[in-house]
């Protein structure tokens, strides 16, 4: 997690929470160590926001500060939910709970609003791919932001495994598989990988060349093109 994310949902968590948090409960619930909760706290503190408390008694966010309401429609509303509904057909955990994140984080900000805004009328059927990643996705958006290299072993269809160095580009969620589109250094061309094949998954310190647009138009046009044949075999 970037510190910056870090920081902001250490003041959502102050701002939700009925009574005071320790480090310990805060750095539990972000997974980082009590001391970088400690350090990220007297960061906050010294930027002027109004925290009180201490080591070992907890912590509290004090009146005067808040973050400016959100203002949506109730049609606004109701299609980020409906979108927050189908990340669950992703089968990606660690999506599925920035979704949930999401959705609490809007309805805490928005000024009140009629029941039947925020209990959305939509169902979305939340069988999703049938077979879960083998390894962590959010590394795997983690290194796409950063435009790192990644070392992958992928076992094939017929079960010969191989490892390649692939410069992740986008991932495509279908009803049966989540496929990590890359550019594959060992076949200099642009390679789809099924995410439950991935056996390991290493970030490597090397980024891939500035030209990423331009190797996400490519990847782009590849799904058009695959978009529109399935369309013309079903038509």
């Amino acid at each position: 997690m970037r510190p910056a994310d870090r920081l902001f949902d250490i003041i959502q968590l102050l701002r939700s929470s009925p009574r005071a948090l320790t480090a310990s409960a805060i750095a539990g619930r972000l997974e980082v160590s009590t001391r970088t909760i400690y350090r990220d706290i007297a960061s906050l503190q010294a930027s002027g926001l109004p925290i009180d408390g201490a080591s070992g008694f907890g912590y509290v966010l004090g009146p005067g500060y808040d973050l400016p309401p959100l203002m949506f429609t109730a049609e606004e509303f109701q299609t980020i939910a409906v979108a927050l509904d189908l990340v669950r057909r992703t089968g990606d955990r660690g999506l599925q709970e920035a979704a949930a994140a999401v959705r609490a984080k809007i309805l805490a900000v928005l000024p009140c609003q009629p029941a039947p805004v925020a209990e959305t009328p939509f169902y979305v059927w939340g069988r999703g791919a049938s077979v879960a990643p083998a390894v962590c996705m959010a590394e795997v958006r983690d290194a796409m932001r950063d435009a790192r290299k990644i070392s992958i072993g992928y076992v094939s269809r017929d079960g010969i495994e191989t490892r390649r160095i692939v410069w992740p580009l986008g991932i495509a969620y279908f009803g049966e598989s989540t496929l990590l589109g890359t550019w594959c250094e060992l076949r200099q061309d642009y390679r789809h990988f099924r995410a439950d094949r991935v056996q390991d998954l290493v970030i490597l310190d090397d980024t891939y060349p500035a030209d990423r647009p331009g190797l996400l138009d490519g990847w782009r046009a590849l799904q058009t093109a695959y978009e529109a044949r399935q369309t013309s075999f079903t038509s």
